[in-house]
């Protein structure tokens, strides 16, 4: 039962429907879709516009063995591997045997991927696979024409609801527990317009990720992890927080650069660019088997200590031997930034530097997405499925939040049949009586963000931690504090977000604390070897009664 919430006006407007999906990317509107076919009224709410996630900027592709030759079963090894041992194993082996259909299902969508003069589709390689299996579309564009594809399903059923430019706050419940909907705030004007409540008899999180919690970033500015910070307040578990893939080449736009950064997708070193420093050395080359196209741990960690090593603050991709057909017509998206910040691919190399990328941790779900609050799903990147462990696999992003949004799709239509969906009463005793969550100043966003990437992003100690908490403590108790001053910050779409951020950040600390080894892509300076003696198991993050988050080990 939930306990917290955050400080915010009354509602003061209802709407109602089956299930409502928080998100637009690819997860939730998959999963609104598909409810839509089982007979189910859907609503859709998201933060901006329909396709403003993250979804549209995924650049890659999709990962499954659709080739010749490729099966699922070496998708799966590919992927445990990458998982540094906390994968689950049978949630991946869902993700690989589902997924090749599920691809087929988005093709016949309207997803246009590309394809060769034989009318086959094109297959590239990208970090950590031993197969050509990444379908991609527009060359670079892939996430693009998978959100277009879907937005234009949805839009052309006039049976799923739609309110955009809406914030989530948090869930409602019955008076057993069960969900029974939410409140949101619309950005807006007319009927729907400030603090609202959707009525549902489940809802689902799609809400993407959380990298706005760091300074540097590949995640849109709408990435502020409000569907974990939701979850926590509600009081769902959430799994290895810890656990944040930084992309080893974002482009790197100078010491100062800050909020979304412009990535170069790990496709372009699956098509044979190289990883080289100022002096034109492949230091990748004799540090692993597949050298630039090694797990993206291990490409982040080995562009990190050569930067230290040279005191360089950046490193360089060179794919000046494609040429500029091959930019053009393979890497058009990524070519057309470059140019833009005065960098051109063909003729120089890109200078390139890791950023937060994707949250391979979230909240806890089975494998048909349900959260551990009844009738609360989750699905991509806010969920932890199990599928990613300690470092995502290259491409299975997108493919795990079309698999199991149509799982979560499937559990909801045969919960409706069985009669197990019934219509829920809120209990607006226990709502009024959830504790309101002090509020921090916008300006604290850039003050999270500060503390994290300098104590706990892509190098961790004790010490940079407890530095790391510490800051991020007293911006909690200066929330407090000016409450009992009564001089609150103002309830608003920024101090929320800022609120948000300041929760999953203080319970990603608490459990990078914990965890005393380096694993997959949460490397430990003061515990540099994996340990699977004692961290072969997951961490669970839950909300405590004084409202802050509490980590345990999963036991062996």
């Amino acid at each position: 039962m939930s306990t917290h919430r955050l400080t915010a006006p009354a509602p003061g407007w209802t709407a109602t429907t089956d299930v409502v999906v928080v998100g637009s990317g690819v997860a939730g509107l998959t999963v609104a879709l598909n409810v839509r076919k089982a007979g189910l009224r859907a609503m859709v709410v998201t933060k901006a516009v329909l396709d403003e996630g993250s979804t549209r900027w995924a650049q890659g592709g999709v990962a499954a063995a659709l080739g010749d030759g490729d099966t699922p079963e070496q998708h799966l090894d590919d992927t445990l591997v990458a998982g540094a041992g906390v994968c689950d194993e049978e949630a991946v082996r869902t993700l690989v045997t589902e997924g090749p259909d599920a691809v087929r299902r988005l093709i016949a969508t309207g997803a246009l991927f590309d394809r060769g003069e034989d009318g086959e589709i094109l297959l590239t390689r990208e970090g950590g696979h031993h197969r050509r299996r990444i379908v991609h579309a527009g060359g670079d564009a892939t996430g693009a024409e998978i959100s277009r594809a879907l937005v234009a399903a949805v839009r052309t059923d006039p049976d799923i609801e739609l309110i955009e430019h809406a914030l989530v706050l948090d869930l409602l419940t019955d008076a057993a527990g069960h969900a029974a909907g939410l409140t949101l705030h619309v950005m807006g004007e007319g009927q729907r317009d400030g603090v609202g409540a959707v009525r549902a008899r489940a809802v689902v999180l799609a809400t993407g990720g959380m990298g706005q919690v760091f300074s540097a970033t590949t995640n849109p500015a709408v990435s502020t992890g409000d569907g974990v910070a939701l979850a926590l307040r509600a009081g769902a578990a959430v799994t290895d927080l810890e656990f944040v893939q930084f992309h080893p080449t974002v482009l790197w736009l100078g010491p100062e650069a800050e909020g979304q950064q412009p990535l170069v997708s790990e496709a372009v070193r699956g098509e044979g660019a190289h990883l080289v420093d100022a002096d034109g050395v492949r230091f990748m080359v004799g540090q692993h088997e597949l050298a630039e196209l090694a797990p993206r741990d291990i490409v982040a960690k080995a562009i990190t200590r050569r930067m230290q090593e040279q005191g360089a603050q950046h490193m360089f991709l060179d794919g000046r031997h494609f040429g500029t057909e091959m930019w053009e017509q393979r890497f058009p998206t990524i070519l057309a930034f470059c140019r833009a910040n005065g960098i051109d691919p063909v003729t120089e190399p890109i200078p390139i530097a890791p950023a937060a990328h994707f949250a391979s941790g979230g909240v806890r779900t089975d494998r048909h997405g349900r959260t551990t609050v009844p009738g609360l799903y989750a699905c991509g990147e806010v969920a932890c499925t199990g599928v990613h462990g300690a470092n995502r696999l290259a491409s299975n992003s997108l493919l795990e939040g079309l698999v199991f949004a149509e799982r979560i799709a499937a559990d909801l239509a045969g919960r409706d049949r069985s009669g197990e969906l019934p219509e829920r009463a809120v209990d607006v005793a226990a709502a009024r009586a959830a504790q309101p969550v002090p509020l921090p100043p916008s300006e604290a966003r850039a003050e999270i963000q500060r503390l994290m990437s300098r104590g706990a992003g892509i190098l961790r100690s004790a010490a940079s931690m407890a530095d790391t908490a510490a800051g991020l403590a007293l911006l909690a108790e200066q929330a407090y504090a000016h409450v009992a001053e009564e001089k609150p910050a103002d309830p608003r779409v920024e101090t929320w977000e800022a609120a948000n951020l300041l929760l999953v950040a203080t319970a990603l600390v608490a459990a990078a604390a914990q965890r005393e080894e380096t694993r997959g892509c949460h490397w430990r300076e003061d515990f540099p070897e994996r340990d699977d003696a004692h961290w072969r198991r997951h961490l669970i993050t839950t909300l405590a009664a004084t409202g802050g988050p509490v980590s345990t080990p999963e036991e062996q």
